[in-house]
């Protein structure tokens, strides 16, 4: 029982299901949350904290950097819940602003202090039909 309480707890915050949209497309660090929600790092990763502890985020540390996505075992039971609930960018005017943000965002990461994660520079694109 203590998995559900977690789990429905975790979703239960808009910032920390707007912190999942965003994870779905692209592992993000702390730093990339923070600026694209103009959140305060500690903020940010606080709720990263609760969705972590919920099973619904993966990490991959990089140095001093720790890049999270949501967790492959969750992703069809969140699209569902997004899709059920229309909570996606395509019927959220502040998801899509928050989806927004993140491209201007991730167009700087070159330039930016994060490295970038060895799985994501791996691994294939989510193909747009899998993405709420």
């Amino acid at each position: 029982m203590r998995d559900l309480i977690a789990f429905t707890h975790a979703l239960a915050d808009e910032t920390r299901w707007r912190l999942l949209r965003l994870l779905f497309d692209e592992p993000l660090c702390v730093c990339e949350l923070a600026d694209i929600l103009a959140l305060p790092q500690s903020s940010a990763s606080s709720h990263l904290q609760i969705l972590r502890r919920a099973d619904l985020l993966e990490s991959e540390r990089r140095g001093k950097w720790i890049y999270y996505r949501v967790a492959r075992a969750r992703r069809s039971l969140l699209i569902q819940l997004s899709e059920t609930f229309r909570a996606g960018p395509a019927s959220d005017h502040v998801l899509a602003s928050d989806a927004a943000r993140a491209r201007k965002r991730l167009a700087a990461r070159a330039e930016s202090c994060c490295p970038l994660p060895k799985e994501t520079a791996s691994s294939k694109p989510i193909p747009s039909s899998l993405r709420p």
